[in-house]
């Protein structure tokens, strides 16, 4: 990690296959956002913060692939987006995760605190019914919190340019990028330059989803459990099954074998 969002000595990771997962809870994670964004040190970055989360997935994915390991390890912070990695944490390691940092629970608290602060928001992925809906629910839940700009996650390489010449004179303090893994990491690793208006750069994989409720939830039990990979495996099927069923052991292996 090239950059901390706060400069304490203290911070603390767990090691899982080769990435730096960050051994933070929610609601510190959500503060530093918050004050990195209100900082001296934002003003003489140069370059906005990257931040992103990893779960089962995303794990195995980095375990073979050697390309997308490389854009996960380049971000600033990674959060730990999996129930699953928490608990094996707490077996394994001597500074566990204290909790899942699950970026649809992450941001309605960035929110609530930027909204505080005079932060803004842009909204960025998805399509633009669910990127629209994710916006104005945002807006009715909170009605003080500034958001400059959002769009749709449906352009090609050839749009980028002028998508993040937007977003960059609009310098939103958080911008949110919603376009799944790994085409958000990549979106990241390749236009940081061009976004030095930013704050931070957050993935946000399927966040817009449930911000819009175009899709739903799993059951509280089912999320502090690590089963909210099989409820979404159950409403969608044909997307999700091969995927769990092939990434999930190869994750739990990858966790168990390097997880320190």
């Amino acid at each position: 990690m090239s950059l901390a969002l706060t400069p304490r000595p203290s911070r603390t990771a767990v090691t899982i296959g080769r990435l730096q997962v960050e051994s933070l809870g929610l609601n510190t994670t959500a503060r530093d956002f918050v004050d990195y964004c209100l900082s001296e040190a934002r003003r003489f970055a140069g370059r906005p913060l990257y931040s992103t989360s990893v779960n089962g997935h995303a794990i195995s994915l980095c375990a073979r692939d050697p390309a997308v390991e490389s854009m996960f390890s380049d971000a600033d912070s990674i959060s730990a987006d999996g129930q699953p990695m928490v608990t094996l944490s707490r077996l394994l390691t001597n500074h566990p995760l204290p909790e899942r940092v699950a970026t649809t629970d992450l941001y309605p608290e960035v929110a609530r605190l930027a909204e505080e602060a005079g932060l803004s928001f842009y909204l960025l992925g998805a399509a633009e019914n669910v990127n629209r809906e994710a916006y104005e629910a945002t807006r009715r839940a909170y009605p003080n919190l500034r958001i400059v700009g959002r769009h749709h996650g449906y352009f090609g390489r050839e749009d980028e340019a002028r998508i993040c010449d937007e977003i960059a004179a609009a310098k939103p303090d958080i911008l949110w990028v919603s376009l799944g893994v790994p085409l958000e990491q990549q979106f990241c690793v390749r236009n940081l330059g061009r976004l030095g208006g930013v704050g931070i750069v957050k993935t946000a994989g399927g966040l817009f989803d449930f911000i819009s409720q175009e899709k739903s939830r799993a059951p509280g039990w089912m999320q502090r459990t690590g089963l909210e990979w099989f409820y979404r495996m159950i409403l969608e099927p044909r997307r999700l099954f091969v995927r769990y069923v092939t990434t999930n052991p190869h994750a739990l292996f990858v966790m168990l074998t390097s997880m320190r």
